[in-house]
């Protein structure tokens, strides 16, 4: 791997780039490496010095299945499960009445080679390919490199070297570079696709979020707990997890930047943590932060060469864990595409933007909505019948069977992967 300086632009290459990342976390990582080890002249743009510093500890770290399937193709699987946490149970839980459903994915181990998820830091991931790309003499990285506009070229239509189809990209003042195809993974306020006009319509939720990271074991606290636990409440929902080095909480906030403020003081974070289960002592508390959540979808996926993905192009709540798995996803689909257009086969490079929104849309929109809204519901009849739907639905083996192939996220990439075969 070719290393570009640090903040003073990005070596121009006179045989040109094939394809250009802009972004290196997970989604920029994993279409870096699969162009790369397919052979073609990848440049990789992060504005980051340090790509893979991460000490909040507070971004996502829930692999599912169809991602760990993805990551396995690229060799990079074994890896990541060494510095990860099998978690293959969770449950749907309510502050006062404990658990409502048990949900064991052991059951869906026909389905897929990994019949679980896996928790590990996503910096975890982008180490590990960033060690792979090192290797590899057709890639150059360039940090401290921060895109701020393109000029997308030609769409593509023609193939893989087509004519003047090259993409323009500006990076930093006074820095142009070029390259055939680009990949917009520069997350969800991407230079790219605003300098293309893409609208990024949705919402902004009202509350805050606060994400606290414990080393107190919540799985001696409440026996029986599982590693994944969506908590529900009419006043104060959450979810509780485990990862590698920590047990971490989410708790919505009040809408104001007082609250959210106040939420940050150790008192307010003892509080809510003594409220899960009260200790006679203060929680050791490692990381808290507090962040905003949007649901918005970008109107296009695609312009001309210009694929975007990720963050770029879709954002959503955590509750799930489906938003840096559906970026993932991406990464493949997109450099897929972009690989048999390098073969003369359009196809899948047409078909990119309207089966990827489409998942995002219809899919991870809709469903890590719906997830709030049952955490957070008030009615207590509703939440009643709630209860007893997710009671049902783990009691029969065909319906749980059905919510794991959902909820792990292969029904839509199996859906994903049949619309790619025809």
């Amino acid at each position: 791997m070719n290393l570009g300086p640090n903040g003073l632009g990005v070596p121009d290459d006179p045989g040109g780039y094939d394809v250009a990342v802009a972004g290196f976390g997970p989604v920029g990582a994993t279409a870096a490496l699969t162009l790369a080890r397919a052979g073609l002249r990848v440049l990789v743009l992060e504005r980051e010095v340090r790509p893979s510093k991460d000490p909040s500890e507070s971004r996502a770290s829930t692999f599912h299945p169809p991602t760990l399937e993805i990551l396995d193709e690229l060799g990079v699987a074994g890896r990541l499960h060494e510095v990860g946490l099998v978690s293959d149970t969770f449950q749907y839980r309510d502050r006062s009445e404990g658990v409502i459903a048990h949900f064991d994915l052991a059951s869906i181990a026909g389905d897929t080679s990994f019949p679980y998820r896996l928790q590990s830091e996503q910096r975890n991931l982008v180490k590990i390919i960033q060690a792979e790309l090192s290797a590899l003499p057709n890639v150059t990285m360039a940090t401290g490199a921060e895109v701020t506009a393109v000029e997308p070229g030609g769409d593509g239509a023609g193939g893989g070297r087509a004519g003047n189809d090259g993409v323009t990209l500006s990076v930093g003042p006074g820095t142009t570079v070029r390259a055939r195809w680009v990949i917009a993974a520069d997350g969800a306020r991407s230079a790219i696709r605003e300098s293309l006009g893409i609208a990024f319509d949705g919402i902004t939720y009202p509350e805050h979020f606060l994400v606290v990271s414990t080393t107190e074991d919540f799985a001696s606290l409440i026996p029986g707990i599982a590693t994944v636990n969506y908590i529900s409440d009419p006043v104060e929902w959450l979810v509780l997890l485990k990862t590698p080095l920590h047990w971490r909480a989410l708790f919505p906030i009040p809408p104001s930047e007082e609250a959210a403020a106040t939420a940050l003081r150790p008192a307010e974070t003892q509080r809510r943590l003594q409220a899960i289960v009260p200790l006679p002592r203060p929680y050791e508390v490692a990381h808290s932060r507090i962040y905003r959540v949007h649901q918005r979808v970008a109107d296009r996926f695609r312009a001309g060469r210009v694929l975007l993905a990720g963050d770029a192009a879709h954002i959503n709540n955590p509750l799930g864990g489906m938003g840096m798995n559906s970026g993932i996803h991406d990464a493949a689909a997109a450099a897929a595409a972009i690989l048999a257009a390098e073969r003369g086969d359009t196809g899948p490079l047409e078909r990119y933007e309207e089966t990827r929104r489409a998942v995002a849309h219809d899919y991870v929109r809709v469903v890590t909505h719906r997830n709030r809204e049952v955490l957070k519901e008030t009615d207590a009849g509703e939440r009643a019948r709630q209860h007893e739907h997710m009671r049902s639905v783990a009691a029969d083996p065909a319906k749980a069977r059905d919510h794991l192939l959902r909820t792990s996220m292969l029904t839509s990439a199996r859906q994903d992967a049949n619309v790619e075969a025809e």
